[in-house]
């Protein structure tokens, strides 16, 4: 079965035709898309390796670096950064005196800049062999010392002690949207605080990283290490419903729920999240296993296309004043998004379910090669919104290409 599954993956000519056109847009830059001139690290994270492959190192090195030279002193990490000029969004912007003609803006309901840096550089090292870049001064501290200041911002900041885990504003999945607010990016005393499967599973990514990245400059690891053990443990506890085989949505701390009192959200399934666990090493094979078909289920029952519909069911509150939580299939309410969509075959592959895998890969291609082009994201029916050109999405469908290739070409020596 094996062989068998690996020659129609290395035969896939839909393959083959996606993934040049993944590369053909990554030669293009590094900003997020055609709708969004800034470079954002969340974005940038997930494209850098098919971005080395084919673009300018020497540029991608400087777009890493950007993100020290706005580096809050703190630790705090921002979202991105863009020429002043080229703005187009109502951000509090934050500027840096290296870069006058640069402004830079933190979604501040998120928890995942500071996680998305780490495992950004470690892409970069282990696609460019550079490690200098852990070595190079700003402001008198290095880039390893600074990534350690990050996550430690997040451990100050964002942390709930009582259990173990980060905490963000309360989001549909990954989303960067909260409901209190029409369009709700940052936190204000509205804000309900959550912690939630995306932001713990990057945080455990970057530990991983981090503690990956002072091994590479001779440095101890072991601080790093145990702390990813102990979120391990916390995300088990307090984060996963063993009864229902799913991640719960949120777990609220001391202001609760934004929702009404009798809004339930527990039946709800975050797909990006729970990728995010599979790729973190969260999830057992076996669970895996089983969120891969409740994922299929659920595109089943929302009619969708693919594994890439942010969640099922979906939210429904419209007493909320951001439209996103009641507008049924629209953006992070249930758009299906290759960029999230293309890591979930990399999760089930990291689980050792490649049949899976390439079962939710294949109607992601034939949704890019049937509305020709990376789009940010669809309608139940395939209809394509945003940016045509949504780098993110090009990066995370070329990179599942790239492993399930991988994986097949190991099957048949």
């Amino acid at each position: 079965m094996s062989q068998t599954l690996a020659r129609c993956i290395l035969e896939a000519q839909s393959f083959t035709r996606v993934h040049a056109r993944a590369q053909e847009i990554l030669r293009g830059g590094l900003s997020a898309g055609a709708r969004y001139p800034e470079v954002w690290i969340r974005d940038l994270a997930t494209f850098i390796e098919m971005a080395c492959d084919v673009g300018d190192r020497s540029e991608i090195r400087r777009a890493l670096l950007m993100f020290f030279d706005f580096q809050q002193t703190d630790g705090a990490i921002v979202d991105g950064y863009t020429r002043r000029d080229e703005s187009v969004d109502p951000y509090n912007y934050i500027t840096s005196p290296k870069h006058p003609e640069m402004v830079g803006h933190k979604n501040t309901v998120e928890t995942d800049q500071e996680s998305s840096l780490v495992i950004g550089i470690r892409r970069y090292i282990e696609s460019t062999g550079d490690e200098t870049i852990l070595g190079e001064i700003v402001d008198g501290r290095s880039v390893l010392d600074r990534l350690g200041d990050a996550i430690s911002w997040v451990y100050s900041a964002r942390w709930s002690e009582a259990h173990g885990l980060a905490w963000n504003a309360t989001t549909i999945d990954w989303g960067d949207c909260q409901p209190e607010h029409e369009w709700g990016v940052e936190l204000d005393a509205d804000s309900h605080p959550a912690l939630c499967i995306y932001t713990n599973a990057m945080l455990s990514m970057a530990l991983r990283d981090l503690s990956w990245l002072n091994g590479r400059a001779g440095r101890p690891q072991g601080y790093w290490s145990e702390l990813g053990e102990r979120l391990h443990d916390s995300v088990r506890k307090h984060l996963w419903d063993a009864e229902r085989q799913k991640y719960r949505p949120h777990v609220y701390l001391d202001k609760g729920s934004p929702f009404p009192a009798d809004y339930d959200e527990s039946p709800i399934f975050f797909h990006g999240g729970t990728a995010m666990a599979m790729l973190a090493g969260l999830l057992t094979r076996e669970e895996a296993l089983a969120c891969a078909e409740r994922m299929m289920r659920n595109v089943a029952e929302a009619g969708a296309c693919t594994v890439g519909i942010t969640i099922w069911p979906l939210y429904n509150v419209p007493s909320m004043p951001n439209t996103n939580y009641h507008m049924p299939f629209v953006y992070q309410n249930g758009g299906d998004w290759p960029w999230w969509g293309g890591r979930v075959p990399q999760g089930l592959l990291a689980c050792g379910l490649p049949e899976e895998a390439y079962a939710a890969l294949l109607p992601i291609v034939e949704m890019i090669e049937t509305h020709d082009g990376f789009f940010e994201w669809h309608a139940p029916d395939g209809t394509p919104h945003g940016s045509k050109t949504f780098r993110g999405a090009a990066g995370v469908v070329g990179g599942a290409i790239e492993q399930l290739r991988s994986w097949a070409a190991d099957q048949l020596r």
